[in-house]
């Protein structure tokens, strides 16, 4: 592998010379190509020139991409531009509701996630139900489908909430107030919710809550192949990673260990599992209903298995603990909102469990959540890519092979759909007449589509919210939480969203339990 190394790096410049070229005549052809199909295709973005598309805007922003994109699309009247920039796909990126609506149910079998997103996902989520289109993932959605009903939400409370949270969570938090010990609260949810993933999809108990101990070598690589996949698809040159790849070098050269890694342990998972259910009669035991026994006992391949489990211990371990992490944070920045939130979590029934039915009559909380998610999307922005050409409804036109982004984190910052107080933290917002108590807003799933919406809505909707709640409820209820610095978060958007650093905390107990 070093002679490949150092023959690479002989003819780096010979290749970087012949990509440019290559590049360069697509793009030119791409270019003239688009000035043929509309003369006003690059009126709403950013400065766009001949060959190098926005790629001067786009490095001077490239800190701050995300509020980038956000003005720009602010100062489109339809709230919808046009990226191009050497490199990459025609993008265009929008924050506009109807247009949402037309990609993600109107016209849904126009935009499926593509080739160009498989691809870059291929390696770490495989054939999961994340990364595919069409036939495989509609069988797949339909096998998962029954994990989140509503039986299995009771249960999922009953059983693994109330044990990961009052036995394992609670005794972590009381350690750490009375020795005060600074706590990384994103950290410590991190290791929840992955706990309560892998309860409910693998059936199995992961690791210690512990903050003393380190990451769990599966986590960092879960973690290694989530970032080095994200920073592909924002690779300037596609083919740099492709070649990178192809040499096994590099930041691919980790990809594939990590990767590596991730599969062995769900492999031995999987065994281990077989072993469990036997050979028998394929029944489920009462203490199997976890969604790979389901799987197993069905007789689907293990492949295919593997790939449906890696897709779902990413979506559980990282987005509800990045949405807890941003609200109590958030309620450190608001404590009179705390305080309400507080009345709401001690009226049910301090002395008891927190229970399916009294979750469901959080709807402060809830506003709290979703508010929260409003200012800080578990996931930024989702891309598709359009099949045939096409024109959205607010008269953009699409070609085939256009990557066509909806951006949740900026439509959470447009003044048309949440007023001219939508930076401000206000749960208000979120019920009727603008006023807390009472009942909550039915909201366009279109204009906040933090789960998706239309046929791919996310089907843990409504166990996150659960889960979300439980933990939220069960910890104010105990503790007060204090951020250690004063300094204001930094949101990064990667294939799922996080607090950078994390949230360093102090806890205290509270004078009474609530």
């Amino acid at each position: 592998m070093e002679i490949f190394t150092s023959l690479f790096s002989l003819l780096q410049p010979l290749v970087v010379l012949f990509v440019s070229f290559s590049v360069f005549h697509v793009m030119l052809c791409r270019f003239v190509g688009a000035r043929k199909l509309s003369g006003d295709d690059y009126g709403h973005g950013p400065p766009t020139y001949p060959i190098i598309g926005c790629l001067i805007s786009f490095y001077k922003n490239k800190t701050r991409l995300l509020d980038w994109y956000t003005e720009l699309l602010a100062e489109s009247v339809t709230n919808t531009i046009v990226v191009w920039r050497l490199g990459a796909r025609r993008t265009i990126v929008t924050a506009n509701p109807d247009n949402v609506e037309y990609i993600l149910k109107t016209n849904f079998s126009n935009f499926p996630k593509g080739k160009p997103f498989t691809e870059i996902l291929g390696d770490f989520l495989g054939y999961g139900i994340f990364n595919v289109d069409g036939e495989l993932w509609l069988a797949q959605r339909k096998l998962a489908s029954h994990a989140f009903s509503t039986n299995s939400l009771r249960e999922f409370v009953v059983n693994t909430l109330q044990d990961e949270v009052e036995n394992h969570l609670v005794p972590v938090l009381e350690r750490s107030a009375e020795a005060a010990v600074v706590v990384d609260l994103q950290e410590l949810f991190r290791r929840v919710a992955s706990n309560m993933i892998c309860k409910v999809s693998l059936g199995i108990d992961r690791c210690s809550l512990d903050p003393s101990l380190p990451v769990l070598p599966l986590d960092s690589a879960f973690d290694m192949a989530s970032e080095i996949c994200a920073r592909r698809g924002a690779a300037p040159l596609f083919l740099i990673w492709k070649i990178k790849k192809w040499l096994g070098i590099g930041s691919e050269r980790k990809l594939k260990d990590a990767v590596r890694e991730v599969h062995a342990y769900v492999a031995e998972v999987i065994e281990d599992k077989k072993q469990k259910i036997g050979t028998g009669d394929n029944e489920i035991s009462s203490d199997q209903q976890d969604l790979l026994s389901r799987l197993i006992v069905s007789g689907h391949e293990e492949e295919m298995i593997r790939d449906m489990m890696i897709s779902f211990i990413l979506a559980g371990r990282d987005t509800t603990s990045a949405a807890m992490t941003w609200l109590f944070w958030l309620l450190s920045c608001h404590p009179e909102i705390e305080r309400e939130l507080l009345k709401e979590t001690s009226a049910m029934a301090p002395e008891k469990m927190l229970d399916y039915e009294s979750l469901k009559k959080l709807k402060l909380l809830k506003a709290c959540l979703c508010e929260s998610m409003r200012l800080y999307p578990p996931v930024a922005w989702d891309s598709k890519h359009a099949m045939e050409d096409d024109t959205l409804p607010d008269g953009t036109p699409v070609r085939a092979g256009d990557r066509v982004t909806y951006f949740p984190y900026g439509m959470g910052r447009m003044e048309a759909l949440w007023g001219k107080d939508r930076f401000k933290f206000k749960p208000s917002r979120w019920f009727n007449y603008n006023r807390l108590g009472g009942s909550l807003k039915e909201v366009c799933p279109y204009s906040f589509p933090v789960f998706q919406a239309g046929p791919r809505v996310c089907l843990g909707k409504e166990m996150a919210f659960i889960q979300m709640k439980y933990l939220v409820a069960s910890i104010l209820r105990r503790f007060e939480i204090r951020p250690v610095s004063s300094n204001r978060p930094v949101f990064v958007p990667l294939l799922t969203a996080h607090m950078a650093g994390g949230l360093k905390v102090l806890v205290h107990k509270r004078d009474v339990l609530r």
